[in-house]
Formats: C-alpha cells, sequence, structure tokens
C-alpha cells in the first residue's frame, strides 16, 4: 500500500467526500470506521455504510459518555444496522473511580495515564483484534491545529491507511447531510479525555 499516490489521491479526491470513501473501500482491503458518537457522527456512519453496510464501527467508550450520547449511539445503530463492536476499558468507571477518585484535571500528571486506560488501550486492542487496512474517521480540520495540518488521506508508520472523508466540511454541511438523509444528531457530549475544545485527546497523535 506504500505504492499510493497520495498527493494526486488527495488534490483529486480530498474534497469529494463520497467519492473518497468509494475509493478508499475499492482498495479491497479490511477497514473499520471509529466512532465517539459525538455531533454530526452520522454522518460518517451513513456514508461508509451505504458502501459497505458490515464494516466494523468501533467504538472505545470510555464510561464517561452523557446519557445523550448513550441514546444516540442506540439510536443510530439500530436506524443504520451498524455492526458496532464495543471496546471498553479493562476496569470499569465505578472500579476506576472508587480507587483513584473522579476524572483527574488535564494538568493533573495523572491524566496521560487516564487517557491512555480509557481510549488509547482500548483502540490499539481494537487494532489488533480487527486488523484493518483502512481506517475511517470523522475528524475535521476545525477541531485542532493538529487536525488542520492533516491531510484527507495519510498512511500511517504502521501502514494503516487513515481516511477522513469529512475533514474540510463545515458544520453547516454536516448538518445540511443529516437533514437530507433523516439522520439523527447529538450534542450533549463530553469527552474527559479532552476537556476543552481545541485539544488533541492523544489518539491521533499516537496514530
Amino acid at each position: 500500500m506504500s505504492t499510493l499516490d497520495l498527493a494526486r489521491i488527495n488534490a483529486e479526491l480530498g474534497r469529494d467526500a463520497p467519492a473518497l470513501v468509494n475509493w478508499a473501500l475499492g482498495l479491497g482491503q479490511r477497514a473499520i470506521v471509529t466512532t465517539n458518537f459525538r455531533p454530526f457522527e452520522a454522518v460518517i456512519l451513513h456514508m461508509v455504510t451505504q458502501v459497505q453496510p458490515d464494516v466494523p464501527v468501533i467504538w472505545m467508550d470510555n464510561g464517561y459518555n452523557t446519557e445523550a450520547t448513550y441514546q444516540f449511539a442506540d439510536a443510530v445503530t439500530r436506524q443504520l444496522g451498524l455492526n458496532l463492536k464495543i471496546y471498553l476499558p479493562l476496569r470499569s468507571r465505578a472500579h476506576r473511580e472508587a480507587v483513584e477518585g473522579p476524572t483527574p484535571a488535564l494538568d493533573d500528571p495523572r491524566h496521560a495515564a487516564f487517557t491512555e486506560e480509557v481510549k488509547l488501550e482500548p483502540f490499539a486492542r481494537a487494532l489488533r483484534e480487527t486488523a484493518p487496512r483502512v481506517w475511517f474517521t470523522a475528524l475535521r480540520a476545525t477541531d485542532s491545529a493538529v487536525r488542520a495540518q492533516m491531510e484527507p488521506v495519510s498512511i500511517n508508520p504502521d501502514g494503516l491507511i487513515k481516511v477522513a472523508p469529512l475533514l474540510h466540511w463545515s458544520s453547516k454541511d454536516l448538518y445540511e447531510y443529516c437533514e437530507k438523509h433523516g439522520l439523527p444528531n447529538n450534542f450533549d457530549y463530553v469527552d474527559p479525555t479532552k476537556g476543552e475544545e481545541q485539544r488533541e485527546c492523544g489518539l491521533h497523535l499516537a496514530h
């Protein structure tokens, strides 16, 4: 896969999300989609499953999601018939908080270990178990400074082809797609590993 002409692919397809999805799935490689069921996540899930309905959808459920997020996850899974695979931390939230107390603050030295436990380790486990060659993600350039520097298609050091079809989409684009396709949405979302807007959670720095 290292022979892919990324510059050409990004130039020709980087701003055509459906075409990029078709191209990536057309490689004939094992693919996954990751989701956290944050706002507008139904867009990437709908777009990919329209082409490959049984694609594994990986959710690292950190145990700290809002009620609305869990309800949204169930609603989208039912509506789109998702092949959802949930990866949980090795300790429950109740176990972790009984031993270590509430979520550490961003400036707490323990925060890195918290992120590793609830997000990075479950994702590493998901990658081992599903062994994908293509990874679809809904990240967007407006999310953070790191993501603003990304290309829609890149190849990770381990050879995984990372595809972000919605990288250049605005919230208005995403909203209109949801409206057009009758997709549910969720705005009551919190990520305890980020804590604030424009901060990287670590997953896209590690991968």
